[in-house]
Protein backbone atom coordinates (compact mmCIF):
# COMPACT_ATOMS: atom_id res chain seq x y z
CA UNK A 1 0.00 0.00 0.00
CA UNK A 2 1.23 3.56 -0.84
CA UNK A 3 0.43 6.70 -0.30
CA UNK A 4 0.04 9.25 -2.76
CA UNK A 5 -2.93 11.94 -4.11
CA UNK A 6 -6.13 12.45 -6.19
CA UNK A 7 -8.19 14.66 -7.56
CA UNK A 8 -11.38 15.51 -6.16
CA UNK A 9 -13.77 18.48 -5.65
CA UNK A 10 -12.81 19.11 -9.26
CA UNK A 11 -9.82 21.14 -8.42
CA UNK A 12 -8.68 19.83 -4.71
CA UNK A 13 -6.48 17.29 -3.96
CA UNK A 14 -7.28 15.27 -1.05
CA UNK A 15 -4.83 12.46 0.29
CA UNK A 16 -5.54 8.51 -0.78
CA UNK A 17 -4.06 5.74 -0.63
CA UNK A 18 -3.30 2.82 -4.09
CA UNK A 19 -2.98 -0.70 -4.09
CA UNK A 20 -2.89 -3.45 -6.81
CA UNK A 21 -3.07 -6.90 -6.64
CA UNK A 22 0.02 -8.11 -8.37
CA UNK A 23 2.97 -5.81 -8.94
CA UNK A 24 5.55 -6.25 -11.88
CA UNK A 25 8.43 -7.21 -9.76
CA UNK A 26 10.97 -7.13 -12.05
CA UNK A 27 12.08 -3.22 -11.73
CA UNK A 28 12.88 -1.07 -9.51
CA UNK A 29 9.45 0.10 -6.85
CA UNK A 30 9.33 3.94 -8.38
CA UNK A 31 9.06 2.34 -12.24
CA UNK A 32 5.82 0.13 -11.18
CA UNK A 33 3.97 1.16 -7.78
CA UNK A 34 0.33 1.47 -7.21
CA UNK A 35 0.56 5.16 -6.45
CA UNK A 36 2.50 6.31 -9.89
CA UNK A 37 -1.30 6.00 -11.17
CA UNK A 38 -2.50 8.91 -8.60
CA UNK A 39 0.53 10.97 -8.54
CA UNK A 40 -0.66 13.77 -10.76
CA UNK A 41 1.53 12.90 -13.40
CA UNK A 42 0.65 11.69 -17.08
CA UNK A 43 3.45 12.84 -19.90
CA UNK A 44 5.24 9.90 -20.04
CA UNK A 45 3.04 6.75 -20.86
CA UNK A 46 5.65 4.20 -20.47
CA UNK A 47 7.36 2.22 -17.96
CA UNK A 48 10.61 3.67 -17.42
CA UNK A 49 8.81 6.98 -17.12
CA UNK A 50 7.99 6.12 -13.21
CA UNK A 51 4.12 7.58 -13.93
CA UNK A 52 2.38 4.48 -14.42
CA UNK A 53 1.57 1.34 -12.57
CA UNK A 54 2.60 -1.86 -14.12
CA UNK A 55 0.98 -5.28 -12.85
CA UNK A 56 2.39 -8.38 -13.12
CA UNK A 57 2.86 -10.82 -15.98
CA UNK A 58 0.77 -13.85 -16.90
CA UNK A 59 -2.21 -13.28 -14.43
CA UNK A 60 -5.76 -14.46 -14.59
CA UNK A 61 -7.30 -11.64 -12.50
CA UNK A 62 -6.34 -7.54 -12.15
CA UNK A 63 -6.80 -5.60 -9.04
CA UNK A 64 -6.31 -1.97 -8.98
CA UNK A 65 -7.67 -0.08 -6.14
CA UNK A 66 -7.48 3.57 -4.60
CA UNK A 67 -8.92 4.12 -1.25
CA UNK A 68 -10.65 8.32 -1.03
CA UNK A 69 -10.05 7.50 3.04
CA UNK A 70 -13.77 8.74 2.94
CA UNK A 71 -16.90 8.28 1.56
CA UNK A 72 -17.16 10.88 -0.92
CA UNK A 73 -19.94 11.93 -3.46
CA UNK A 74 -18.14 11.18 -6.98
CA UNK A 75 -18.81 12.76 -10.57
CA UNK A 76 -16.94 11.77 -12.96
CA UNK A 77 -13.14 8.74 -13.39
CA UNK A 78 -10.21 9.94 -16.21
CA UNK A 79 -8.24 7.07 -16.93
CA UNK A 80 -4.84 7.79 -18.44
CA UNK A 81 -3.40 4.09 -20.06
CA UNK A 82 0.02 3.07 -20.81
CA UNK A 83 0.67 3.50 -24.46
CA UNK A 84 4.04 3.47 -24.40
CA UNK A 85 4.67 6.33 -25.74
CA UNK A 86 4.06 5.36 -29.26
CA UNK A 87 0.84 5.79 -31.60
CA UNK A 88 -2.58 4.44 -30.12
CA UNK A 89 -4.61 1.60 -31.75
CA UNK A 90 -5.00 -1.71 -33.05
CA UNK A 91 -1.60 -2.49 -33.49
CA UNK A 92 -0.04 -0.89 -29.82
CA UNK A 93 0.51 -3.92 -27.96
CA UNK A 94 -0.74 -2.53 -25.01
CA UNK A 95 -4.64 -1.98 -25.76
CA UNK A 96 -5.40 -5.28 -26.10
CA UNK A 97 -4.37 -5.11 -22.06
CA UNK A 98 -7.50 -3.05 -21.36
CA UNK A 99 -10.44 -4.12 -23.02
CA UNK A 100 -13.11 -6.05 -21.14
CA UNK A 101 -12.18 -3.94 -18.06
CA UNK A 102 -14.55 -2.92 -15.09
CA UNK A 103 -14.63 0.15 -12.87
CA UNK A 104 -16.44 0.03 -9.30
CA UNK A 105 -17.06 2.29 -6.38
CA UNK A 106 -17.29 0.92 -2.97
CA UNK A 107 -17.21 1.10 0.60
CA UNK A 108 -15.19 -1.69 0.94
CA UNK A 109 -12.07 -3.04 -1.14
CA UNK A 110 -15.38 -5.89 -2.08
CA UNK A 111 -16.48 -5.13 -5.66
CA UNK A 112 -19.68 -6.90 -4.45
CA UNK A 113 -20.24 -4.29 -1.70
CA UNK A 114 -20.42 -1.23 -4.54
CA UNK A 115 -21.88 -0.22 -7.75
CA UNK A 116 -20.58 -1.10 -10.96
CA UNK A 117 -19.98 1.83 -12.72
CA UNK A 118 -18.58 0.68 -15.99
CA UNK A 119 -17.99 -2.80 -17.35
CA UNK A 120 -16.82 -2.81 -21.13
CA UNK A 121 -18.65 -5.29 -23.53
CA UNK A 122 -18.32 -3.06 -26.66
CA UNK A 123 -15.05 -1.44 -27.28
CA UNK A 124 -12.43 -3.11 -29.71
CA UNK A 125 -9.08 -2.01 -30.53
CA UNK A 126 -10.09 -0.11 -33.16
CA UNK A 127 -12.15 1.86 -30.72
CA UNK A 128 -10.51 1.71 -27.20
CA UNK A 129 -9.51 5.25 -26.03
CA UNK A 130 -6.15 5.89 -25.23
CA UNK A 131 -7.97 8.44 -22.31
CA UNK A 132 -11.04 6.89 -20.98
CA UNK A 133 -13.80 9.13 -19.18
CA UNK A 134 -16.94 7.81 -17.37
CA UNK A 135 -19.36 9.56 -15.76
CA UNK A 136 -20.41 7.74 -12.41
CA UNK A 137 -22.46 9.82 -10.17
CA UNK A 138 -22.46 7.86 -6.69
CA UNK A 139 -20.51 8.03 -3.35
CA UNK A 140 -17.82 5.90 -2.03
CA UNK A 141 -14.34 5.48 -0.78
CA UNK A 142 -12.86 3.35 -3.28
CA UNK A 143 -12.07 3.28 -6.83
CA UNK A 144 -11.93 -0.42 -7.89
CA UNK A 145 -10.06 -1.14 -11.69
CA UNK A 146 -10.72 -4.77 -12.44
CA UNK A 147 -9.84 -7.09 -15.61
CA UNK A 148 -9.51 -10.38 -16.37
CA UNK A 149 -8.76 -13.71 -18.37
CA UNK A 150 -10.19 -16.49 -16.87
CA UNK A 151 -8.59 -20.26 -17.60
CA UNK A 152 -11.31 -21.96 -19.61
CA UNK A 153 -12.85 -18.94 -21.24
CA UNK A 154 -12.73 -17.92 -24.97
CA UNK A 155 -11.62 -14.17 -25.36
CA UNK A 156 -12.41 -13.01 -28.83
CA UNK A 157 -9.38 -12.50 -31.38
CA UNK A 158 -7.17 -9.31 -29.98
CA UNK A 159 -7.51 -9.47 -26.34
CA UNK A 160 -4.55 -10.19 -24.03
CA UNK A 161 -3.99 -13.80 -23.06
CA UNK A 162 -3.39 -12.29 -19.74
CA UNK A 163 -5.03 -9.43 -16.76
CA UNK A 164 -2.90 -6.72 -16.39
CA UNK A 165 -3.44 -2.50 -15.14
CA UNK A 166 -1.40 -1.07 -16.55
CA UNK A 167 -2.19 2.49 -16.58
CA UNK A 168 -0.53 6.18 -15.79
CA UNK A 169 -3.06 8.46 -14.20
CA UNK A 170 -7.23 7.38 -12.05
CA UNK A 171 -8.10 10.55 -11.74
CA UNK A 172 -11.08 10.79 -9.49
CA UNK A 173 -13.69 14.26 -10.07
CA UNK A 174 -16.27 14.93 -7.05
CA UNK A 175 -17.33 16.83 -4.15
CA UNK A 176 -14.35 16.42 -1.30
CA UNK A 177 -16.80 17.37 1.01
CA UNK A 178 -20.43 15.41 1.87
CA UNK A 179 -23.51 17.96 1.88
CA UNK A 180 -22.70 19.29 -1.41
CA UNK A 181 -22.78 19.45 -5.23
CA UNK A 182 -22.72 21.52 -8.61
CA UNK A 183 -20.07 22.43 -10.50
CA UNK A 184 -17.96 24.07 -7.91
CA UNK A 185 -19.87 21.48 -5.34
CA UNK A 186 -20.88 24.92 -3.64
CA UNK A 187 -24.33 23.97 -3.56
CA UNK A 188 -25.90 22.57 -0.38
CA UNK A 189 -27.78 19.07 -1.16
CA UNK A 190 -31.67 20.36 -1.08
CA UNK A 191 -32.52 17.86 1.51
CA UNK A 192 -31.60 19.02 4.92
CA UNK A 193 -31.07 15.74 6.36
CA UNK A 194 -29.04 14.26 3.43
CA UNK A 195 -25.59 13.25 3.97
CA UNK A 196 -24.65 12.49 0.50
CA UNK A 197 -26.59 13.52 -2.68
CA UNK A 198 -25.55 13.01 -6.15
CA UNK A 199 -22.76 15.41 -7.14
CA UNK A 200 -24.84 16.55 -10.64
CA UNK A 201 -28.46 16.83 -9.41
CA UNK A 202 -28.59 17.22 -6.08
CA UNK A 203 -30.80 13.84 -5.32
CA UNK A 204 -30.15 12.33 -1.74
CA UNK A 205 -28.28 9.32 -2.03
CA UNK A 206 -27.73 8.58 1.91
CA UNK A 207 -29.47 10.06 4.95
CA UNK A 208 -27.64 11.08 8.64
CA UNK A 209 -27.67 8.59 11.50
CA UNK A 210 -31.35 8.89 12.37
CA UNK A 211 -33.06 9.35 9.25
CA UNK A 212 -34.59 8.02 6.07
CA UNK A 213 -36.81 7.62 2.90
CA UNK A 214 -36.11 8.99 -0.32
CA UNK A 215 -35.41 12.87 0.71
CA UNK A 216 -34.46 11.85 4.66
CA UNK A 217 -37.36 12.91 5.87
CA UNK A 218 -38.56 10.43 8.48
CA UNK A 219 -36.86 9.84 11.49
CA UNK A 220 -36.04 6.19 12.55
CA UNK A 221 -37.69 3.94 14.94
CA UNK A 222 -36.45 4.51 18.57
CA UNK A 223 -33.43 2.79 19.13
CA UNK A 224 -32.52 2.23 15.28
CA UNK A 225 -29.67 4.99 14.29
CA UNK A 226 -28.17 3.09 11.27
CA UNK A 227 -27.44 5.75 8.32
CA UNK A 228 -30.31 5.07 5.82
CA UNK A 229 -28.73 4.71 2.02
Amino acid sequence: MYTSYVYLGLVAITYAYAYQEYRYTGLLDRFTQASNAVDGLKSDLEVFGGQCVISANNKRTATWWVNLTSILSIHHITIYYRTGNVAWGPSNGYAPRFLVFSLYISNTTDTTDGALCFKDTNFTLSTIPAVFNITCTVHGQYVIYYNERLAGVAYPVGYSSYAFNDFCEDEVYGCSEPGSYGANCSIPCPDPHCLYCDSENGSCQGCVPGYQGHHCELECPFGFLEMAV
